[in-house]
């Protein structure tokens, strides 16, 4: 019987020994690693082992991911004490801490446990952690040391980056020195906090500060102007024991690693993509200037607009010459100073929308409330403002002390706090907002008295304006037979719940659009045409009668119309994910309902619509007006094109394309022909959809675009990733997980091409569809349309457009008397209001081709300047110059004595010859080629077409008189 008991014993134990030393993920206290061997956790996923940097020939102990290319190190042992050859061993010791002996055994890095043990084990978890353990508490026991404790340069997800209150262990990562040397450099990365105050997140150069994340509010940390992915878990704890952030992916297939890197001075966080087998950088801070730590000073509020500071309510720059030069650097100081007197108390502003300030000086109380709070700012001199410290229940108190340091205005994420103001200068807040509330009052008297007159004459006009509408009726409706139906306008009024506010959808161009449900239960969209825009009945019809010819899965579709007097509308299908401007430029909204495949569709669908419009259809069209919120969405995400208020219908021979006097769209779609020179074709469209395609991919706007290494346009921006071979860092962040390689890189190359300069060298949409369907090789792209730097939106004396293959300038020659603020823009007149009175914007651009100024054309910012350039179009010196033998004037000083004279005048005289009034006077492009290359005669020019003689190159302003006034003699002023 003792026998038998002696051989289960002796089989058991034997069988626990096999267990832990087949584990590969487990080191005995009789086993080691040495150079040649590695440990792997137990999934697969990280490995230990001694590795060499780069080129270096430096042997270091760390931990890396098994299965991802490239070894990617996550944590160092021995950072700042490599081994020199291959004679690292590491073992654990006989008071059971871990050991990295060198070359003749000296050791070179070793744990330190609190606990001695003698009989202990070190495993590596999936989690990437290197633990040691009592081998008596098995796998499962309490940890005696952990590689999270001591991170390198790299936050994996689980890891806790804070303070542990206890013991006084600080985990905080820090850079590598280089991609050579993992020895720490002067960036770190952690949680900071002073007695009695807000625990902070810092990234530090050395002792200064670069970054501040902001404190944690009760629910997240706020100020962030961007929202944390849905595919991340963050936790954040606060408590007597510890003060720690930490995060963990929501999916568990999804790798991640935040690095804070030296190089880039940057913390980036990373997911592996394992269809491009790269890693992919979802997050970095600091992203912007306003992320850069106390970038406008003391008691400077950061706006990330133009100017990028402003002084907070109630103060004002410390220098203002240096704030007039974009040095903020010295900050702001109170308007007027603080009492602290119990006879005249101060008050507090409350302020919202704002990034909290750094923390350093303040004070905490978790049991105050937000009454107590602020009595006891007032008490104290020193305080500045005061908030609640957690949000969730409105108790806490937060109080700063001294200046408000790195505050930004973040209205999405930011917060509320109460900044401490004098009386007087509270008084004098009060004072306006009584004289704001006094001219309001007068105003809605003045109001009601002309409402009670408008009234009167309503009344009096009835039975004239019936008659009116009776003849409308007749003379608005379409005049052709487009068999489509007529809706009652009873009908229309109760499906919309009489144009209720709470059923409409938006406001277009053309006027409110309202949701309605038919008597059937259909529901409908409803186009009210409204008597301020700046389309009318013309676009109504032309609307209808296009329309009504169109049947296309991608077009939306017209149910009918409504004419009643003066009321004219258009009934759709009803689209209910609206259009697709709200999901591509809304992160949260893209993210969840627009990933890439949907994305992609969306692209293909247009483009066939376009196709359709262009080729297929019954009356070949050009949209003209081609944006991302005329692209409707249905239930099934299927877009739709819509809003054909602008459209026109190619006819004649080659159906290519046309012309107008008159340019309306919205600016950053149109394309530079059609933009400068009012020349439209199906490439038109073309350009709109290119626009479209990087607006898809990128979720940013071409209108406004920013970026902080640049002051190019969208266009400019993916030009500029592309030729850098950067492409992939036009992808929204939310499609990085979705989005399938190649055919982003196809979108971004096919949009490149469709927004050229010249029309010729963009494919026709049947080369697009089948370019996104196929795999056909693509061209590649020139330089685009419209590839400008924004250097300023002030329009000077000379105004320049530069393209690829030439430039256009325009000098202004004449002055004009033009007195008053009110800029003219064609027949579309805007008042200038404002203090400085200089100019404005607009999203539709309307004007006269070749009369448009550039900044005008391509950015719609307008000023008074648009109408000196106008006007300066008009002035052509040429033919003067000609006529009196001084042709030669017009040479460019600038070419000094580089010039042939002969070239010159040869050059003059052809230009002139090309611009005469009648086209049978002008020479063929073959016949300038000769003129140009030979000696043969020249034909005497004409006076050229255009042309607007003034009685004065210089009109100035006469003695004694308030303006002047230009005596214009007009040979041809129609355009054609």
């Amino acid at each position: 019987m003792g026998g038998l008991c002696f051989l289960l014993i002796s089989t058991n134990l034997l069988f626990l020994f096999f267990t832990i030393s087949s584990a590969v993920d487990i080191i005995s206290p009789s086993q080691s690693i040495s150079d040649n061997t590695t440990l792997v956790s137990s999934d697969g996923s990280f490995e230990l082992g001694f590795f060499s940097p780069g080129s270096s020939t430096n042997r270091y102990l760390g931990i890396w991911y098994k299965n991802i290319p490239g070894r990617t190190v996550v944590w160092v042992a021995n950072r700042c004490n490599p081994i020199n050859d291959s004679s690292g061993v590491l073992m654990i010791n006989s008071t059971g801490n871990l050991v990295l002996f060198g070359q003749n055994e000296s050791v070179v890095w070793s744990t330190s446990s609190v606990k001695r043990v003698e009989n202990a084990m070190v495993q590596l978890l999936d989690s990437g952690n290197l633990v040691v353990r009592d081998v008596k508490d098995g796998i499962s026991g309490p940890y005696l040391w952990q590689s999270f404790d001591y991170p390198s340069d790299t936050l994996l997800p689980g890891m806790k980056l804070g303070w542990d209150l206890r013991t006084g262990l600080k985990r905080h990562i820090s850079a590598w020195r280089n991609s050579e040397d993992p020895c720490p450099g002067n960036f770190t990365y952690g949680i900071e906090m002073e007695l009695q105050a807000y625990p902070e997140a810092y990234i530090r150069n050395g002792t200064a500060k670069i970054y501040r994340a902001s404190p944690f509010n009760g629910l997240t940390f706020c100020g962030s102007s961007e929202k944390h992915p849905a595919r991340y878990g963050f936790n954040f704890v606060y408590n007597d024991d510890e003060v720690y952030y930490m995060y963990k992916p929501t999916i568990k297939s999804i790798t991640s690693r935040i690095v804070l890197n030296q190089t880039t001075s940057s913390c980036i966080r990373f997911h592996w993509k394992k269809e491009d087998e790269a890693w992919t950088a979802h997050l970095s801070r600091p992203r912007d200037v306003c992320d850069h730590y106390g970038f406008c000073g003391a008691n400077g509020n950061c706006i990330g607009e133009n100017p990028v500071c402003q002084c907070l309510k109630g103060f004002k720059p410390k220098s203002q010459g240096k704030w007039n030069l974009a040095d903020w650097s010295l900050g702001c100081v109170r308007n007027k100073p603080l009492s602290c007197q119990k006879t005249d108390k101060d008050g507090f502003l409350k302020f919202v929308g704002l990034k909290l300030p750094d923390t350093t000086h303040s004070w905490v109380n978790k049991s105050m409330n937000l009454k107590e709070c602020r009595a006891e700012c007032l008490n104290n001199c020193s305080c500045m403002a005061y908030r609640s410290s957690d949000i969730r229940g409105g108790t806490g108190c937060a109080i700063w002390f001294g200046d408000l340091i790195d505050t930004t205005q973040a209205l999405t994420s930011g917060q509320e706090i109460y900044i401490r103001m004098s009386a007087s200068e509270l008084e004098e807040n009060d004072g306006k907002l009584k004289t704001a509330l006094i001219v309001v009052a007068v105003i809605a008297v003045v109001f009601s008295g002309v409402l009670l007159v408008a009234y009167y004459i309503h009344r009096r006009r009835k039975k004239l304006k019936e008659i009116r509408d009776r003849n409308q009726d007749n003379e608005g409706a379409p005049n052709e037979d487009l068999e489509l139906p007529l809706f009652e306008l009873a009908t229309v009024i109760c499906a919309t719940d009489n144009f209720s506010s709470n059923n409409k959808l938006g406001e277009g161009g053309f006027g409110p659009v309202y949701k309605g449900t038919l008597p059937d239960g259909q529901k409908i969209a409803v186009k009210r045409l409204s008597r301020s825009s700046g389309q009318g009945l013309n676009e109504f019809k032309n609307e209808i009668i296009l329309f009504a010819k169109l049947q296309h899965r991608n077009l939306v579709k017209l149910l009918g119309c409504c004419i009643k007097g003066e009321e004219k509308m258009l009934i759709y299908e009803y689209m209910p994910n609206r259009s697709l401007d709200s999901f591509i430029f809304d992160s949260v909204r893209g993210e969840l309902l627009l990933d890439w495949p949907k994305r992609f569709h969306i692209i293909c669908g247009v483009a066939r619509g376009l196709l359709y419009l262009h080729q297929d259809s019954r009356l070949r069209i050009i949209h003209r007006d081609l944006k991302a919120s005329n692209v409707l969405l249905d239930n099934e995400m299927n877009p739709k094109i819509s809003d054909f208020g602008l459209a026109r219908t190619l006819i004649g021979v080659d159906q290519s394309g046309g012309n107008t006097n008159r340019v309306v769209g919205t600016y950053g779609y149109m394309a530079p022909e059609y933009a400068i020179d009012g020349l439209f074709s199906v490439k038109s469209d073309v350009f709109s959809f290119g626009i479209l395609v990087l607006e898809v991919i990128s979720g940013r706007k071409n209108k406004g675009f920013y970026h902080p290494n640049h002051s190019h346009n969208l266009i400019g921006h993916a030009w500029r990733l592309w030729i850098q071979g950067r492409a992939l860092e036009l992808i929204d962040t939310c499609l990085e997980s979705s989005c399938t390689l190649s055919e982003v890189l196809r979108c971004v190359h096919i949009s490149l091409l469709c927004v050229q300069h010249h029309p010729e060298d963009r494919p026709s949409m049947a080369s697009v569809v089948i370019m996104l369907g196929s795999e056909i090789a693509l061209a590649q792209p020139k330089q685009p349309g419209f590839f400008i730097e924004k250097e300023s939106h002030e329009v000077g004396s000379s105004l320049e457009y530069r393209g690829k293959r030439g430039r256009m300038e325009v000098r202004m020659r004449v002055k004009m008397g033009l007195r008053g603020p009110l800029v003219y823009r064609s027949k579309w007149f805007e008042n200038v209001v404002g203090g400085d009175q200089t100019g404005g914007n607009t999203n539709r651009v309307v004007g006269t081709y070749s009369y448009m100024a550039p900044e005008y054309a391509i950015y719609g910012l307008f000023s008074v300047k648009s109408d000196v350039f106008s006007f300066g179009i008009l002035v052509l010196e040429a033919w003067i110059l000609w006529n009196q033998g001084r042709p030669l004037e017009l040479i460019d000083t600038r070419l000094g004595s580089s010039y042939t004279l002969s070239e010159v005048l040869r050059c003059i005289h052809v230009s002139l010859l090309c611009v005469q009034h009648h086209p049978e006077d002008r020479p063929t492009m073959a016949s300038v080629l000769i003129m140009l290359g030979s000696e043969i005669p020249l034909a005497q020019p004409k006076q050229p077409g255009f042309f607007i003689e003034t009685e004065s190159l210089e009109a100035g302003v006469s003695p004694g008189n308030q303006s002047s006034t230009n005596k214009i003699s007009i040979t041809l002023m129609e355009a054609h």
